[in-house]
């Protein structure tokens, strides 16, 4: 059992380590040693995050990251750990729920447009417009010539953003179906998840076809090169998050870059951009 003389007597990750495999059963210390260097690494990342934030906020810049993908992929939780320690003055998430009567006579973008960056701003979208290009055709949210209209509108909205300046990052959470059921259950189990689960979320699984024809249309027709879909491709939500946070850091030049000594590149094993020649697990 450890004591608290076993925790004092640690001066680093490697004599921690030690202690700790000297204490716990074999079969237990993989999967703790695991968790140890992913608080570690997500750590290293996130004041890479804080930096890129003050060198957002200095410079003006608009930052726009969109995660999207099934439900139970990820996405809230990728969010709160970009956002952990960031500055909620110059931050904000976007989870918009179901549009008003009045917002659904409104042209389609104009929720969101409220809802984009000011200068010196990062947002984080937990779905975004993207909702009716997947979304809402595979429940019926929405009406055919909706659909149509939105993919046809949706390069030219994002095309205008980007010559304003506003710079966008597409996230597509790419998980298994199994992993998504196996999400679900344990959702279902836990008291303090269990409001994340809605009916919505059960229909998910039985029309995962449609989920995948309707996920391919939105990639061929909205991956531009000034606003790609970039694909998080793994069952690893730990792996996931670190990845996807490399994948930002990367795609700026910010001031003091590497500060915490650790890779700011992303895995492409994991972090991919989509191409109709890529294989994806969803």
């Amino acid at each position: 059992m450890l004591t608290q003389k076993d925790f004092e007597s640690y001066s680093g990750i490697k004599s921690f380590k030690k202690t700790i495999k000297s204490k716990i059963t074999k079969s237990n210390y993989g999967s703790l040693i695991e968790t140890i260097d992913y608080e570690s690494e997500l750590l290293k990342l996130q004041a890479e995050l804080v930096e890129l934030q003050q060198w957002t906020a200095k410079h003006k810049k608009r930052v726009c990251v969109l995660f999207e993908g099934r439900d139970a992929a990820g996405k809230g939780g990728a969010i709160r750990r970009f956002t952990e320690h960031l500055n909620p003055r110059s931050m904000r998430v976007v989870a918009l729920t179901k549009p008003t009567k009045i917002e659904k006579g409104q042209w389609y973008f104009r929720r969101y447009i409220k809802e984009l960056p000011d200068p010196g701003e990062l947002v984080f979208f937990d779905r975004s417009w993207y909702n009716r290009a997947v979304v809402e055709p595979v429940m019926d949210f929405c009406g055919e010539e909706q659909y149509k209209k939105f993919m046809l509108q949706v390069p030219e909205f994002e095309h205008m953003l980007y010559e304003d300046g506003v710079i966008i990052i597409k996230f597509w959470f790419s998980i298994s179906k199994e992993e998504q059921e196996r999400r679900f259950n344990s959702r279902l189990k836990n008291p303090l998840k269990q409001w994340k689960f809605s009916p919505v979320d059960k229909e998910g699984q039985n029309r995962w076809d449609k989920y995948t024809f309707y996920k391919e249309q939105m990639f061929s027709k909205t991956h531009t090169s000034i606003s790609p879909w970039i694909i998080i491709k793994t069952n690893n939500k730990k792996q996931a998050r670190l990845e996807s946070i490399r994948h930002v850091l990367s795609h700026f030049d910010y001031d003091r870059k590497g500060i915490s000594h650790t890779t700011v590149l992303p895995d492409p094993n994991v972090v991919q951009r989509y191409h109709r020649m890529i294989t994806q697990i969803d």
